[in-house]
C-alpha cells in the first residue's frame, strides 16, 4: 500500500514535533507538512493531502472550522486535541478519528491503520467508452482533458486517449487526491509531472497550460 501523504496542523511546536517524530517512524504515512496556521493549512489540504491531523483548539480557525472548510474534499480528519468535550462534535464532522493528548506512538499508529484501511486507494479507473468498459490504472493516466461533454484520458500504455461521456468536474470528483485541476480543461497526475515553466506542465511529452488560479495549488502539492 503506498504511504498516505499526511499534514499535522497544530499551534503548539511540541505537540506537533510529536506527531511529526511519530510520522518519521511509521511506514504508512509521510508528514508533507506541519503547520501552525490554520490558513496554511486550509491551503495545502486543498492541494492534496491525504490524511490531516488537526489540533481542535488554534487561534483564527479551529480544527472544527477547518474541517467544516474542507468538507467535499477527500482528505479524511484525526482530531489531536488536550479536551475530551469536543468528541461528539468531532464525529458530526466525519471525524475518522479522535486522540487525546498526549498522544502515544501506540494510539498514533492505530489511527494510522483505521486510515489506511478507510482510505484504501482504488488502483484503476473504470469508464465506459465505445459501448465497453474500460479498466485504466490510475498511474498510467498522464492528463484528462475537457471535449464538450466528453474528457479525453491521455495515458503512457495506449496508442490513443480513452474518450468517455463525463464532464471534467464529475470526473475530478472520482479521482485520487493527487490528481489536479490546473485548468478549466485539463486535470493531470501530480505525480507524473516532469517539470513546470511559468504557466505550462510538461508530462509525459505533452505540454498543459496553467490557469492562473489553479496555479496555488499546483505550488503547494509539488513544494
Amino acid at each position: 500500500m503506498s504511504r498516505l501523504r499526511c499534514l499535522i496542523a497544530d499551534d503548539e511546536p511540541l505537540a506537533a514535533r510529536l506527531l511529526e517524530s511519530y510520522a518519521a517512524r511509521h511506514q504508512g504515512v509521510e508528514a508533507v507538512a506541519v503547520c501552525t496556521d490554520p490558513a496554511e493549512a486550509l491551503a495545502l489540504i486543498r492541494g492534496g493531502i491525504d490524511l490531516a491531523f488537526l489540533d481542535i483548539q488554534m487561534p483564527g480557525m479551529s480544527g472544527m472550522e477547518l474541517a467544516r472548510a474542507i468538507d467535499g474534499v477527500r482528505t479524511r480528519v484525526i482530531f489531536v486535541t488536550a479536551y475530551a468535550d469536543y468528541a461528539v462534535e468531532g464525529f458530526r464532522v466525519r471525524a475518522l478519528d479522535y486522540l487525546l493528548k498526549p498522544v502515544s506512538y501506540e494510539e498514533f499508529s492505530e489511527a494510522v491503520r483505521r486510515a489506511q484501511t478507510e482510505i484504501a486507494p482504488e488502483t484503476h479507473l473504470t469508464v465506459r467508452s465505445n459501448r465497453r468498459r474500460e479498466r485504466i490504472a490510475y498511474d498510467s493516466i498522464l492528463c484528462i482533458e475537457a471535449l464538450g461533454d466528453y474528457v479525453k484520458i491521455h495515458t503512457t500504455d495506449r496508442p490513443r486517449p480513452v474518450l468517455t461521456q463525463m464532464s471534467l468536474k464529475e470526473m475530478e470528483a472520482t479521482l485520487p487526491a493527487h490528481f489536479l485541476r490546473v485548468h478549466r480543461s485539463y486535470i493531470v497526475n501530480g505525480a507524473r509531472v516532469d517539470a513546470v515553466h511559468n504557466d505550462t506542465i510538461e508530462i509525459g511529452g505533452m505540454s498543459v497550460r496553467v490557469g492562473e488560479s489553479y496555479l496555488p495549488r499546483l505550488n503547494a502539492f509539488l513544494s
